[in-house]
């Protein structure tokens, strides 16, 4: 990408989004060296900008995003990540989708290992319950489009799939959807695994509160809220942000 380019980019509100919401997975315990992606897209494009390969979420910036197109025949960005085909593929197919997420965080990985269903133990298991899938064709790295593809049909509807013996990937219908989603689903592995871990029963939500916590718990205007908050403590660990 030429510098032009770049710079185009750093004044993209989105962008700024999407290097906050990276800077939030990493202090949401998301960081693996380099790896993992976060990508986005304005709605009905048929291009989307994604974290470039050497960077990871904790140093992600605005400029550290490139251009990718859907179609996996286009040329591609000397820097894209190598799984570019996973994005490309729940793209594809999933045309209300803004934001897709990949990364190997630890408790996600570690219940997506397990033969275990996310249950409402938390007000986020409750959201995520039935809409987290298990893909269990391959745990290598997603190079190619026939992988790719496997693993958006898997993801179906839902918000999430959990790759197993490899990581989770999380979608939304807007950058900070996914992240607050992403966010989400890495505690209420955390909290079910501890609950696992004692050994004994617990009790989980009725599917009554359930409804009623998607309800308002999960409505827009709170997902808005938990991203601003979001916001305020990636400034507060990255005052550097504010500039951007």
């Amino acid at each position: 990408m030429s510098e032009p380019e770049r710079k185009s980019l750093a004044a993209d509100a989105m962008s700024v989004q999407a290097a906050i919401g990276a800077r939030a997975l990493s202090l949401g315990g998301h960081d693996d060296f380099n790896q993992g992606q976060i990508s986005w897209r304005r709605p009905g494009s048929s291009k989307f900008s994604i974290k470039g390969a050497l960077v990871g979420f904790d140093e992600a910036t605005p400029t550290n995003f490139v251009v990718a197109c859907v179609d996996p025949g286009a040329e591609r960005d000397k820097m894209a990540p190598p799984e570019l085909p996973l994005h490309q593929a729940i793209y594809e197919t999933r045309p209300d989708v803004s934001c897709i997420i990949h990364s190997h965080a630890p408790a996600g990985l570690v219940f997506g290992a397990l033969n275990q269903e996310l249950v409402p133990l938390t007000h986020e298991g409750a959201g995520l319950q039935r809409l987290v899938s298990r893909f269990e064709l391959t745990s290598n790295t997603v190079l190619d489009m026939s992988v790719g593809r496997a693993i958006a049909a898997c993801l179906g509807s839902g918000i999430a799939v959990f790759l197993v013996n490899h990581g989770s990937v999380v979608v939304g219908k807007s950058i900070r959807h996914a992240v607050v989603y992403a966010l989400m689903l890495e505690r209420a592995c955390r909290l079910q695994l501890d609950a696992l871990a004692t050994g004994r029963e617990f009790a989980s939500s009725s599917d009554t509160d359930v409804v009623a916590k998607r309800d308002f718990i999960f409505a827009d205007l709170s997902i808005r809220s938990y991203w601003e908050h979001t916001q305020r403590r990636v400034l507060r660990n990255s005052p550097e942000a504010a500039a951007w």
